[in-house]
């Protein structure tokens, strides 16, 4: 089955006004575009519950009703139980919550590994613990690629690692990390798997008990919705951590790894990405018994599917201009990378790459996108200039992609 692509941007306001439809939006690892359904329970909530949830009056018993259908809604997606969910302002904060929630429970000598692939926020929090007396190991990148290989971890764990912290997919690099592979070495340690899963979210739909890491996080407005971070526990690792919110709400879920408090709004309308996935399914293939997770599930298939198909297209591309220098997979075949694509540009700067494209209104950025020491580990020296970065979701288009590539032959040759 072929994802009907006209029905899903239909569902986006942007697609149907003329001024911004003439844009072809390149840059979703920055931050998605929401649909009409998350919209919807957002204005609502702004428009007729904003005030306190939980109380006792009808708008307050409405807006903790909503919220409630926000967390359960992110938790059925990812297959977990709502209580295991804290969902702050940003994963980069849910990140630093974490590292010091940990931080009490790790001695002097205990080791954390981090990777240079990663975002910062997965690195640096983690560094920081070593005015502790913890020791950070560095699981470093193929310098010409960019990819992790499992075998450096090999060398790197042992009976004194407490954490291995990596991510599910680099926002540069692109290439899907064998997530099983890394939580298993992990566990045969003894230590626990942190997974970042913020690049990966919006290309494939995860079940956190098939993964079997300890932690994981992703962005929503990454995922077509709300600016928000979800972090979901494993219940048998909350033992270990302290919580970060305040004492009387030491076992409260949602609040015990929340000091910010919860964003109420923000947090209602992300039922509007069930409801955004669910729209899609009945289009597709109808009404059905399946839970939220699986039908989700299916409607991520073929968002897979199209996105191969679109990422194939520009890779090929990529690989017959001899200037460019393409990092990750080469090649978009299933499991093996998302839809974001990065290049270094031999000969001219990353940046007007990006600025010839955006006078034919295309839409890309260049940079190091809070990945710095991976730019650093590629050889790029200016890390400003970065890379150049192309990343698409499922609601792109051929078109889109054809005038992609022909305005980077134009540019190259």
């Amino acid at each position: 089955m072929k994802l009907d692509i006209n029905f899903i941007r239909e569902q986006y306001a942007v697609f149907r006004d003329a001024d911004s439809a003439e844009w072809a939006f390149f840059e979703n690892a920055g931050g998605s575009y929401i649909p009409d359904q998350v919209l919807k329970r957002f204005f609502n909530f702004l428009e007729y519950t904003k005030v306190q949830p939980y109380g006792l009056f009808p708008s307050s018993k409405e807006a903790g009703t909503a919220m409630d259908a926000g967390y359960q809604c992110i938790a059925d997606l990812i297959n977990a139980d709502g209580d295991d969910l804290t969902i702050g302002p940003s994963t980069t904060l849910n990140l630093y919550v974490l590292a010091q929630a940990f931080r009490p429970s790790l001695k002097d000598g205990d080791e954390i590994i981090v990777t240079n692939q990663d975002h910062e926020a997965n690195i640096g929090n983690w560094r920081r613990l070593s005015e502790f007396g913890i020791v950070t190991k560095e699981w470093q990148v193929d310098p010409q690629n960019g990819e992790l290989n499992i075998d450096d971890l090999k060398l790197l764990i042992s009976d004194r690692t407490r954490l291995v912290c990596f991510n599910l997919c680099s926002n540069i690099v692109g290439t899907l990390n064998d997530v099983k592979a890394i939580t298993k070495l992990a566990h045969q340690f003894n230590a626990l798997a942190i997974a970042d899963g913020v690049a990966f979210a919006p290309h494939q739909i995860p079940d956190v008990n098939e993964l079997d890491v300890d932690v994981y996080l992703h962005s929503t407005y990454k995922t077509f919705g709300t600016h928000l971070g979800v972090m979901w526990i494993k219940q048998s690792v909350m033992p270990k951590l302290y919580p970060q919110g305040h004492y009387f709400n030491a076992d409260k879920p949602h609040y015990n790894m929340n000091p910010t408090g919860p964003l109420h709004a923000e947090i209602a309308a992300l039922a509007g990405i069930g409801d955004y996935y669910d729209t899609i399914y009945e289009h597709q293939y109808g009404s059905t018994k399946l839970n939220r997770h699986d039908r989700a599930a299916k409607v991520f298939e073929l968002f897979v599917n199209h996105e191969r198909r679109l990422s194939n297209l520009l890779l090929y591309t990529l690989k017959n201009i001899p200037n460019v220098r393409i990092l990750g997979q080469s090649e978009a075949t299933s499991g093996t990378r998302s839809g974001t694509i990065s290049f270094i540009p031999e000969g001219i700067k990353s940046s007007e790459v990006v600025k010839k494209l955006l006078e034919n209104q295309i839409a890309v950025r260049n940079g190091h996108f809070y990945v710095v020491r991976l730019i650093e580990a590629l050889g790029i020296k200016d890390p400003d200039e970065g890379v150049v970065r192309i990343s698409l979701v499922h609601y792109n288009t051929e078109a889109e992609i054809n005038r992609l590539c022909q305005g980077l032959k134009n540019i190259f040759t």
